[in-house]
């Protein structure tokens, strides 16, 4: 199983991006996904999670900002980040299934 995300960047403070994250050696069910991220010197932490049948769950500072979704059919998770902050700086990780994906970079620069 991979994960492999990508979509990170060097943004300003209030611009948007779109995290991606294509699984490939699992077949996309109803399985839970999630969104963890790690700033720099900092544990890693929860930023938004969804069961199978669309429940989501998001961490309070991100809450109204970002939007976790799928695309069964591309066997892909999606991070929507709108109106980014400095704090949002981190590496951003996608979990599916048990699995956690390689990181991509996100930098938001003040």
């Amino acid at each position: 199983v991979q994960l492999q995300a990508s979509g990170g960047g060097l943004v300003q403070a209030g611009e948007s991006l779109r995290l991606s994250c294509a699984a490939s050696g699992i077949i996309f069910s109803l399985n839970n996904e999630a969104w963890y991220r790690q700033p720099p010197g900092k544990p890693r932490e929860l930023v938004a999670a969804s069961t199978g049948s669309g429940k989501t769950n998001y961490a309070d500072s991100v809450k109204g900002r970002f939007t976790i979704s799928r695309d069964n059919a591309k066997n892909t998770l999606y991070l929507q980040m709108n109106s980014l902050k400095p704090d949002d700086t981190a590496i951003y990780y996608c979990w599916y299934a048990g699995f956690l994906g390689q990181g991509t970079q996100v930098t938001v620069s003040s």
